[in-house]
Parts: structure tokens; sequence; C-alpha cells
């Protein structure tokens, strides 16, 4: 068998895109992809279609030789943009490769090893502050009393565990996040006070909305150097957080973090390979590891995992995309022994359910692992075509 042909789509996903990969082979089975070009990746549908013209005519089955000489091509540019272009080819293919043998893709991990994954809100809140909320069919969160009343929606939602980021009420509410530019704090990435008792008080009223048995999760993103880590995990171990997670790229910085506080570090979503892993790990860097599974290549993926059981860490995916990405990083966490939780995005566009043929099934809190051919799923190509993408040129 050989692949054939291949097919990029794309869909307006409120303040985002979301895009998709389709290859086909030659008796006309198909693998499909969700990849995420709309948050840090601009451009990568173009490298996507230029690592493919070294792909097709090739043994799609064959996919950890294809992927190695496919490494091989782009090893000058490793990580980054290159990685994710050769994730969505590995991704869709395993997922071919599933499909052509009517199995589902954790079947190709070594079998599941469980039925349901537990599941965290995330970003709970961020997505209704004002600047997003337009998209959402909710009512928008301008102050703590609807921080309140959200931790109480997670609790009839049947979530355990919610993940926010950092509010700020004053003037528009909106999230501050400096790590990513254009807000106060940036270039500096300097703690204030203010920001760490504003935070506090956010905190405050998730666990007096969602009670004392939700386990509360902080992203603090790229927003500071590591004083202004230290300075706003230090301020808040006290609140008995399930996770601070922290996004930095010295492992030794990071260590210092972990052992400077009680409450447990996660980490590591950012980066790409058993390479860029490795040190983290020596350095005992987290607690929990994040993997990417959109970013890695779900084969990759199951390495790092490996890599980290190890080290005795348990891994939890980053899933902030759409749904057929949901699925994905089901398969991935059903296979692996050491998984700690699942991230998931329930605040989203009203047409995502749309987009996918069988969306992600969620019951008590937990996803309950698909038992289709490959990722349980196919893409509705109508329902896509249907809401066209946004220029995010300008954004």
């Amino acid at each position: 068998m050989k692949l054939e042909a291949y097919q990029v789509l794309h869909c307006d996903a409120g303040w985002r895109n979301f895009s998709f990969l389709k290859l086909v082979a030659e008796d006309g089975t198909i693998g499909i992809s969700e990849y995420n070009e709309s948050y840090g990746s601009p451009g990568l549908t173009g490298v996507i279609e230029g690592v493919l013209k070294w792909a097709l005519g090739k043994n799609p089955f064959a996919h950890e030789r294809l992927m190695s000489e496919l490494y091989a091509r782009t090893r000058q540019a490793h990580g980054g943009i290159a990685q994710q272009a050769l994730a969505a080819i590995e991704n869709a293919l395993v997922d071919l490769k599933a499909r052509s043998l009517n199995i589902p893709v954790y079947e190709l991990l070594g079998g599941a090893v469980r039925e349901r994954l537990n599941l965290y809100w995330s970003h709970c809140g961020s997505y209704r502050l004002p600047r997003t909320a337009g998209f959402l069919s909710v009512e928008p969160v301008l102050n703590l009393d609807d921080i309140v009343s959200l931790g109480r929606e997670v609790v009839s939602s049947g979530f355990s565990a919610l993940k926010t980021n950092i509010f700020l009420f004053d003037d528009e509410p909106h999230m501050h996040q400096p790590g990513f530019a254009g807000t106060e704090g940036w270039p500096e990435l300097n703690s204030s006070r203010k920001v760490r008792e504003a935070l506090r008080e956010q905190l405050l009223a998730f666990r007096e909305g969602a009670g004392p048995d939700v386990t509360i999760l902080l992203d603090l993103n790229f927003n500071y150097k590591t004083e202004g880590y230290l300075s706003v995990t230090r301020a808040l171990d006290d609140l008995g957080l399930g996770w601070f997670e922290i996004d930095l790229y010295d492992p030794a910085a990071l260590a210092l973090i972990r052992r400077s506080v009680k409450t447990p570090i996660a980490s590591c979503e950012s980066l790409f390979g058993l390479r860029g892993y490795r040190p983290f790990f020596e350095a005992q860097a987290m607690d929990v590891s994040i993997v990417d599974v959109p970013w890695n290549g779900i084969w990759q993926s199951l390495k790092i995992a490996a890599l980290a059981e190890s080290f005795e860490v348990n891994v939890a995916p980053h899933n902030f995309y759409g749904h057929l990405s949901t699925l994905m990083s089901a398969h991935f966490c059903a296979a692996i022994p050491n998984f700690r939780i699942m991230e998931i995005d329930i605040d989203d566009v009203p047409w995502k359910d749309d987009l996918v043929t069988v969306p992600p099934k969620i019951e008590n809190g937990c996803l309950v692992v698909p038992d289709g051919p490959g990722w349980g799923t196919e893409l509705d190509e109508e329902a896509i075509a249907a809401h066209p993408p946004k220029d995010q040129s300008n954004q």
C-alpha cells in the first residue's frame, strides 16, 4: 500500500481556527488528525504540505520508518513547527493504519489499560471573559461572584477538577498573560503584589463555589521568570492546589521551584521529543509531565510516557483543541500505565460537536474511551465547510 494524497481542512472556532489533516492511501483508506496553527505556529500548514512531498508514495503502515526519514530530513530544524508538522502526519498515519485493520488506535499502542479517563475542566472561566465570551453561548465572567457561580457549575456538571488562569477584574476583566506579550508586565515578566493578591481572591472564589472536594489547578503559563514563579507559588502554597503549571525551558530552574514549594509542579507541555524531555526528567524538575499529542505525535508521545515511567513520573496530555484532538489524546491516555488526569475544554463554539461524527462521550466528569476504528470518529466535512476559517493574520 502507498500513500496517495492528502487534504488540509480549516474551520472557524471563534477566537481561533481548527485545522485538520486527511491522508488517503491508494486503496481509499483515510487517516485524520487535528493540528493547531492558530496559537504560536503560523505557517504550520505550509510546513505540513512541504514535508508531505517526501511522504507521498511511501508505505503508510511503516510509520516508524517513514517518520524516522522525515525527522532526518528536518533534523536541522529540530522541534517547533517542524516537529508539529511531523506530528500531524504521524497521527494521521497511525489512524489510517488502525482504520485499515479495523481496530481502535489504542490497540496499536499495546491495548487499553483503562476505559474511562478522569477529566479536568480546563481554562475554567478563561474563555468566558469578555474578549472571548461572545463566541460562546454563556454569560461572561465579570467579577468574583461569577467565579463562585462557575465553581458551582463545575460541580453540578460532574467534574472533580478544574484548571484556571490568572484573571484581573480591574477595568475590563481580562486574562493576565505577560508571557505572551501585549499585556501589562511584558517583557520584564516580574511578579507584582497586586496580581498575587488578585489571584488569591480568584482561587478562593473558585474554592467557595466548587467546595472542598474539587481539585483546583493553576496554570501560570510562561508569565514569569524564576524569581516571579517563586514569589507566586510561595504566596499561594497554602491553598492546597492540585498543581502549579509552569512553562520554563530551563530544567534546573524548574527543579528549584519544585523544591521550594509543597504544591506539585506540572510542566513540559511545550517540549518536543525524547531529547527535549530527558533533561527535565534527569533534573527531577516536575511532579507531572504534560505531553502534547498533536505536537509530538502519538507514537512519539508513547515513547515520552515510557521515559517518564522510568523516572516514576505520571503524564497528563496538553489538550486545548477540538474534539478530534481530544479523542487522539484519549487513545494515548488509555494505553499508558502512568496516566494522571486529562485536560479538556468545556467552553467552546456551539458548533464544535458538529465537526465530528462521534463527539467525545463524557459521563460524571470522565471521558469514555471510544472503541470504534481509528480514533473512533470521522470529520464532518460539510459542517467544517459551513464555518469557513477567519483570517487571523492581524490577531
